[in-house]
């Protein structure tokens, strides 16, 4: 390949982008609303899907899904296992609704990547590729970072409805320092293949489960933001009605039909971007979708009334729409970074929300019929230490630290083998004793999920081919 392919090209714009740039401001809309609610690139399968709950700042896998409860104190914590559904497993006690459900998950034990840093660890696992993208900055998101999983979905992927195949609830992560974390975006591929993003929380200091919000270092900590979930604006904007939206609806028509002498294709991707914003702003069904009090008391209780709850809720609403990949962020940037008062705030103000929201999940797609074709991811940027440590600078209590070595990733639905357990790690918990499994089968399991072919690529602004699988899925935890 030349090197000329590699350089940065001023944008040309045609007599027919003028054209369509217009036509969109006739809706009232800009092209940045446009470019959010983008139709995706389409593939043969429409009807499976994946909701990938993502916990940033590390979920300790000795407090969560792999306790070692004949290691010494020191590296088993304070928590006890309990005994699940299906014989021979044991996860914490603080996750009972979740021992109850063991015959519809499953686990990976062993999943390993080489980073212990939070902002590489977050481009890992949000990409599914376990190197660093060249000229990675962990301060920025880059052009030259590799695609999420999510966008590539969207790439790849076609939503139903005209809605775009991949979105992000309920916001972006961003540090408290106000450093955004890279990998959540399209990097490579073009800001415009970012996933959707759905900001439907405030930005509250805290972390957890708000309005039950924690300060690892200081408690109690009140909550800042009021609604604690709001849904997305989908209204008209001020002053236009439904009426003068058609009207404009009919001018837009009008000058489309004009310029469809000077190019026959003109109408192709506008018409999916145009489609989208109106199906939003006109369909009852897509924006009901988002209206959460239209669900039943019992439903909003069985999730939860906190933002965990509400965010698993309305991941299942645009999966029931036809949107095929949602990123669930649950909790804000860190939150699971439990360094001290890991056991107090584990077991009161994060596991039992994490506990009853994706249980609700489960049984919620169940329920519909959806759960065969919707495959529930849950993972963390990594793990933590096997022995439990002390920052007495900072924590009243202990903690473990940051550790990529190996994390516990969870499995449901979409054809995931209940009862099933894949890979193990040590007597400490410290690395894989058996069937290391990297971020690459775990990306490629969900790709496959999707109905996304192995020989699949996607392709930078140049027009460069990229294969989207860089290993195979995860043996064993499907069929």
């Amino acid at each position: 390949m030349s090197s000329d392919s590699t350089k940065l090209l001023h944008p040309k714009f045609t007599r027919r982008d003028m054209i369509q740039a217009g036509s969109i401001g006739l809706m009232g809309l800009s092209l940045a609303e446009i470019e959010a609610l983008r139709a995706a690139v389409p593939s043969r399968t429409q009807t499976r899907s994946v909701i990938y709950i993502f916990l940033s700042g590390g979920l300790a896998q000795h407090e969560s899904f792999d306790p070692k409860p004949d290691a010494p104190e020191d590296i088993r914590g304070e928590f006890r296992p309990i005994r699940t559904r299906t014989p021979g497993i044991i996860i914490s006690e603080h996750l009972p609704r979740l021992a109850a459900r063991s015959h519809k998950w499953g686990l990976v034990r062993s999943l390993s990547h080489p980073s212990n840093d939070h902002s590489l660890g977050h481009q890992i696992m949000f990409s599914g590729r376990s190197d660093a993208p060249p000229g990675f900055s962990p301060n920025r998101p880059s052009g030259s970072d590799h695609p999420s999983m999510t966008s590539i979905a969207g790439y790849l992927c076609r939503g139903s409805n005209n809605l775009p195949a991949s979105a992000v609830v309920p916001f972006h992560y961003i540090h408290h320092s106000g450093r955004i974390i890279p990998g959540q975006f399209a990097g490579m591929m073009g800001q415009r293949h970012d996933p959707w993003l759905l900001q439907a929380a405030h930005n509250c200091p805290g972390y957890g489960a708000c309005p039950n919000c924690i300060d690892h270092e200081r408690r109690p900590l009140r909550h800042q933001g009021t609604p604690v979930f709001q849904t997305p604006n989908l209204r008209l904007p001020e002053g236009l009605s439904l009426a003068r939206l058609e009207d404009r609806r009919g001018l837009l028509g009008m000058v489309e039909r004009q310029q469809r002498q000077l190019d026959l294709t003109a109408a192709g991707p506008l018409d999916r971007n145009r489609a989208s914003a109106w199906s939003l702003l006109t369909s009852g069904r897509v924006r009901s979708a988002f209206d959460l009090e239209r669900e039943s008391q019992s439903v909003l209780d069985a999730y939860g009334r906190n933002l965990f709850g509400y965010s698993c809720l309305l991941a299942r609403r645009l999966i029931e729409i036809g949107v095929r990949m949602v990123q669930v962020n649950l909790g804000r940037n860190e939150t699971w970074d439990t360094h001290g008062n890991a056991f107090p705030h584990l077991k009161d103000n994060l596991l039992p929300p994490m506990d009853q929201c994706v249980s609700a999940l489960i049984d919620d797609l169940d329920s519909r019929g959806l759960l065969e074709s919707t495959m529930i991811v849950m993972a963390g940027e990594f793990g933590r230490t096997p022995r439990v440590s002390r920052l007495p600078q900072f924590y009243a209590l202990p903690g473990r630290d940051h550790w990529g070595a190996v994390q516990s990733v969870f499995f449901a639905g979409g054809g995931v083998r209940g009862g099933t357990v894949i890979g193990e790690s040590d007597r400490n918990g410290g690395y894989p004793r058996v069937a290391k499994q990297t971020a690459e089968n775990m990306a490629a399991t969900i790709y496959e999920a999707l109905g996304i072919d192995r020989h699949a690529a996607w392709h930078d602004a140049t027009n460069r081919p990229f294969h989207v699988y860089h290993a195979t899925p995860i043996e064993g935890l499907t069929g």
